[in-house]
């Protein structure tokens, strides 16, 4: 028979992996959709190579962003048995009907605003890193990326093309080059390993130092993330192999045709935008959206702003992007008034 104690802790766990599954369905699109929109990676062989380098970097570099989503929202001492379930099972259900519809969203931006509502509620929400730093990064970095990448299509792509014209056609059957789009998806994936899994393992991480009466000082937080981290990360290939194919086709062939060259340009303006947000102040940040900036960049440089912004695949976006993370806003909100009249919020 199960001790008590296992049974508190198997429920918000195995949402949690409910919840890395679909954040492995969604961050296949931003990590392989350049790969396979340009004809270098078949299908079938992305969802493990995803899972892998997500581990990695979840593992390498993932630390303070668990810190974050773990703590500085919400203090980690609230975090309990019913209040983390709410929060992972609110997130999740933000993620799955983003999924379905086969867009690509924000599993950041749904965790910050399920941590949010429960963290208003009992009035200890950190206002200055959500409104200060989390925020201000949500908005600044998908224009850098735009902004980036709009830069290289019309400044140096174009302008080296036009000196050098067979440079990139010749440069783009060279074996090599292939390789360098697949070294450029797996560098994403592990980005995405070391900001998203945070999302799942850091709130596990807090409830199990609680529940267990673990002192969180020191090493035993980092321990205890390792370990969760362990246990969540390896869904993320399972969601790539259920979610992933749709959001790869929407996302690397129905917005523009991506060229090998581009690709690779994409895969790193965006994995190094979010490597940075994760390394120097932890923020959970949203590579879907790095990602789309970037490709919706190149989509005007070659079809223009009017044919891009039409597109019925980013109109789709834009309005998803909106409403799933106020969905799991009010969703975590309205679940944890109704745990707080139960009783079930106090540790």
């Amino acid at each position: 028979m199960l001790s008590p104690m296992f049974n508190g802790l198997l429920l918000p766990l195995l949402v949690a992996m409910f919840l890395a599954i679909n954040m492995g369905g969604s961050g296949t699109s931003p990590s392989f959709a350049t790969a396979y929109g340009s004809g270098i990676l078949r299908k079938d062989i992305i969802p493990g190579l995803f899972g892998l380098c997500v581990l990695l970097g979840a593992l390498l570099v993932g630390k303070n962003t668990a810190i974050t989503i773990g703590k500085d929202i919400l203090p980690g001492e609230n975090m309990n048995y019913a209040l983390t379930t709410i929060i992972l099972f609110s997130v999740s259900m933000s993620l799955l009907f983003a999924n379905l519809l086969g867009v690509p969203q924000s599993t950041s931006q749904s965790t910050v605003l399920a941590l949010v509502a429960p963290a208003h509620y009992m009035g200890q929400l950190n206002s200055k890193k959500v409104f200060l730093e989390i925020i201000p990064t949500w908005i600044v970095m998908p224009i850098i990326s735009f902004g980036l990448m709009y830069l290289i299509a019309n400044v140096f792509i174009k302008r080296f093309d036009l000196k050098h014209p067979n440079y990139f056609q010749t440069l783009k059957r060279q074996s090599l080059f292939r390789w360098i789009v697949i070294i450029t998806s797996c560098y994403v994936a592990l980005s995405i390993g070391s900001n998203n899994v945070a999302n799942a393992s850091g709130p596990i991480a807090s409830m199990i130092t609680n529940e267990l009466n673990i002192n969180p000082t020191g090493g035993n937080f980092t321990l205890i993330m390792i370990l969760s981290t362990l246990i969540i990360a390896p869904s993320f290939g399972i969601g790539s192999s259920i979610f992933g194919r749709k959001l790869i086709v929407k996302t690397g062939t129905e917005i523009v045709d991506i060229g090998k060259v581009e690709a690779s340009i994409i895969s790193i303006i965006t994995a190094t935008l979010l490597l940075t947000a994760s390394i120097t102040r932890g923020i959970p940040t949203s590579l879907v959206q790095l990602n789309i900036f970037a490709i919706l960049a190149l989509s005007v440089s070659k079809k223009g702003w009017k044919e891009t912004f039409s597109n019925k695949v980013v109109k789709r976006q834009w309005i998803i992007w909106f409403i799933a993370p106020f969905f799991a806003y009010f969703l975590s909100l309205v679940l944890t008034m109704m745990a707080d009249k139960a009783g079930l919020l106090h540790i």
